[in-house]
């Protein structure tokens, strides 16, 4: 069943307030910034979506794999009461999402 339009998309805040994906963005360039926005907004006008670009971690977690230029970007999110929650940003270096990030992220 697809979820109403659009699902509303807010950046996880740890205790001491600080936002790990909003953080991350900040840091990366515009144009990088732009294409992993645009796939956010994918998944909030049209989840439920699969690969390529919505991959199923397990326990609730999700990623989004932004394809950068020369790299790709994962961005991990849990669906709460029709929110998507943004929980982790990283860039992918290797097949397997790395244990630590997703630890962090559950």
């Amino acid at each position: 069943m697809k979820a109403k339009r659009p699902l509303k998309v807010v950046f996880f805040k740890t205790d001491n307030g600080s936002e790990p994906v909003r953080d991350w963005l900040k840091k990366l360039s515009k144009e990088d910034c732009k294409i992993i926005g645009t796939d956010i907004l994918s998944v909030q006008y049209a989840w439920p979506l699969g690969k390529p670009l919505v991959d199923n971690l397990g326990d609730g977690i999700w990623e989004v794999l932004s394809r950068l230029d020369n790299r790709i970007a994962r961005t991990l999110f849990a669906m709460i009461l029709q929110e998507v929650v943004l929980l982790r940003g990283f860039m992918k270096k290797t097949p397997k999402t790395p244990d630590n990030e997703l630890a962090l992220a559950k």
